[in-house]
């Protein structure tokens, strides 16, 4: 996306990704309050307060926020919310119906440990919930930061991508990035590059006049999934992002993801230093998944360190992904629940080195 102006500024992930929503133009949000995303809440209130054309309510739990999000999106606002853990347990009733109607919702997730209550600032535990959902097929389309520069820009590519594909967006974000602060480049997308909300329930050249989520007879369903299928397959090759880096000849895979990522890169660029040969694959969007992507850079590599902070969720769909294509000697590095230091995936890489 064009870049037309821009100013840098300090601030925490959580207002950088407030900074990107009213970018882009939205202009409504629905929320409860929940670790570690409640800034988002408290600083849209806070501009919601000085800007009468924006909508902000907080409502009496997780499942109403995303059903009022449904609502102002059913009219024409752009609307979204922000939540995660028991959160994002909660709110994948309504989220789960906007991937059965096509609606365009944003969603940003701020992961936390579990299970249950768990712990309030960090996992990568949520991956699995957030790409698959609840009773449906996983009709989604996941970005997973892993900067705080990141969280800006992928925020802004997050409400085009729902409301030009009409599927249910999520930017998959964790404590640590939401409450660091950095310097980001506040950037401003040209008007003609915003894709522009429109109301279901008064466009009926474009909706169908009847949404529906709820179907009497099963092949009626069927139908449906089928078309949907083929759809999200034609917009995946436009949507799929990944980040490749390191030596394309080293021997070394290093497989991580979301705020991980920023520790294995930060990891191989050090070894590089010392002359160590590593190659990097990051998935940018989660869902739908850079398989061949992966499967390029895993092409004559001998071994994979996987590296995650959960207990294999990152890891099967490494694993999935490269069944039958690859015989790498799969290596791990899991932490459920607990961060991952550049340090930690060094020694780990040196270890699978000798």
């Amino acid at each position: 996306m064009t870049e037309v102006k821009s100013k840098s500024a300090l601030m925490i992930g959580n207002r950088a990704v407030v900074e990107a929503a009213l970018a882009v133009g939205a202009d409504m949000f629905t929320g409860y309050p929940i670790t570690p995303t409640t800034e988002i809440l408290s600083e849209w209130a806070k501009e919601a307060e000085n800007n009468k054309d924006l909508v902000f309510l907080q409502t009496e739990d997780e499942p109403a926020a995303g059903f009022a999000m449904i609502g102002g999106i059913s009219v024409g606002r752009k609307a979204w919310t922000a939540t995660g853990g028991v959160g994002n347990v909660l709110m994948q009733d309504p989220l789960s119906m906007a991937e059965a109607e096509r609606i365009p919702t944003v969603a940003y997730i701020g992961q936390r440990g579990g299970p249950s209550t768990g712990t309030v600032i960090y996992s990568q535990q949520e991956l699995n919930l957030t790409r698959m959902g609840g009773n449906g097929e996983g009709l989604r389309i996941v970005y997973a930061p892993s900067t705080i520069q990141e969280l800006y820009d992928y925020t802004i590519r997050a409400f085009n991508s729902a409301w030009k594909y009409r599927f249910p967006t999520f930017i998959l974000s964790d404590g640590y990035l939401a409450k660091t602060y950095g310097e980001v480049n506040l950037w401003q997308p040209k008007k003609s590059e915003i894709v522009p909300a429109e109301s279901i329930f008064l466009n009926k050249n474009k909706w169908p006049n009847n949404v529906r989520n709820a179907y009497s007879q099963e092949h009626e369903l069927y139908e449906v999934l089928l078309s949907d299928f083929a759809d999200y397959a034609k917009i995946s090759e436009e949507v799929v992002e990944a980040e490749v880096g390191g030596d394309k000849d080293a021997a070394l895979l290093i497989c991580a993801w979301g705020v991980v990522g920023s520790s294995a890169r930060a990891a191989i660029s050090e070894l590089k230093r010392e002359g160590a040969s590593v190659k990097f694959f990051r998935p940018i969007t989660m869902r739908p998944f850079p398989a061949l992507a992966l499967q390029k850079a895993a092409k004559g590599v001998t071994d994979i360190l996987i590296c995650e902070s959960a207990n294999g969720q990152f890891g099967r769909i490494i694993r999935e992904s490269l069944y039958g294509v690859s015989e790498a000697q799969i290596h791990r590095l899991y932490k459920p629940a607990m961060g991952i230091t550049p340090e930690e995936i060094t020694a780990k890489i040196k270890k699978v080195l000798e």
